[in-house]
């Protein structure tokens, strides 16, 4: 018979499985490397076959920039996650 902590611990596992996947899926990493580019960092985009759906650029970090011989699309700093949601100060009318 199973304790009523192991039965904690195994829900506490499958929510954190759970939350890591959502976060793995929703982040753009490099089409080359696989890696997630850091905040601050500059990106390259090239064309070519899109690898998810929405994306019609391949994503290449800085790092791998230098292995690819074509000149990239675009090139676009990194923004904080929370870039355009911060509360802005507005006049209040009379």
């Amino acid at each position: 018979m199973s304790s009523p902590a192991s039965h904690v611990e195994q829900f506490e596992r499958v929510l954190l499985r759970r939350g890591l996947g959502a976060l793995e899926a929703d982040r753009d990493c490099c089409a080359d490397c696989g890696r997630t580019p850091l905040t601050g960092e500059q990106i390259h985009l090239y064309g070519g076959p899109p690898t998810p759906p929405h994306r019609q650029h391949r994503l290449v970090c800085e790092l791998c920039r230098p292995a690819r011989r074509d000149a990239p699309v675009a090139s676009e700093l990194v923004r904080h996650c929370e870039h355009g949601h911060a509360v802005r100060i507005t006049a209040r009318a009379a």
